[in-house]
């Protein structure tokens, strides 16, 4: 239980990151941050004291956080795509990145350029954009921010975060 996954909110309510309950009980304990959800039920204890398991932690001061810019990588390309191809929609353990634009004709490694493809449409694109290839993007790519990406790459596990990641 102490691994679980905690939403972690600047004293705004703004979502900054997600912790462990381990981790949670500590910023607690300190007096850094206050508990805004539970998990149903569960509880730490210590040798001397019992308090709720954290769901949800506030901290107890404003945190001036700069731009978070989530690292471009394969992994994340596929996530923020779901796992399916942009092209045909099909869901596959076996993704490809493609480059909307080909490096060829001077496309960049970028969050807007590339997207999840099946191997069959990444073959049947080459280098070619996707209108010389009869393929149309299902939707358009766009970088995602940290609130996109605690909602789709680490998964709103509990239901109380809902409210929280503007999902209600």
């Amino acid at each position: 239980m102490l691994s679980r996954n905690v939403l972690v909110l600047n004293q705004n309510y703004e979502p900054l990151s997600v912790c462990t309950v381990k981790r949670a009980v500590v910023m607690v304990f300190l007096d850094r941050a206050e508990i805004i959800e539970t998990l149903d039920g569960q509880r730490v204890h210590s040798v001397s004291t019992s308090i709720a398991a954290p769901s949800v932690v506030r901290l107890g001061a404003y945190i001036k956080v700069p731009f978070k810019r989530i690292m471009l990588s394969r992994k994340n390309i596929i996530k923020r795509d779901a796992g399916l191809c942009q092209y045909c929609g099909l869901n596959s353990t076996h993704m490809t990145v493609d480059h909307i634009i080909p490096r060829n004709l001077g496309g960049k490694d970028t969050w807007e350029n590339l997207v999840a493809a099946c191997a069959r449409c990444n073959n049947k694109k080459g280098k070619k954009t996707p209108e010389q290839a009869g393929l149309k993007l299902l939707r358009i790519p766009r970088r995602p921010n940290h609130i996109t990406f605690i909602k789709n790459f680490i998964g709103v596990k509990d239901r109380s975060w809902r409210r929280y990641l503007f999902m209600e």
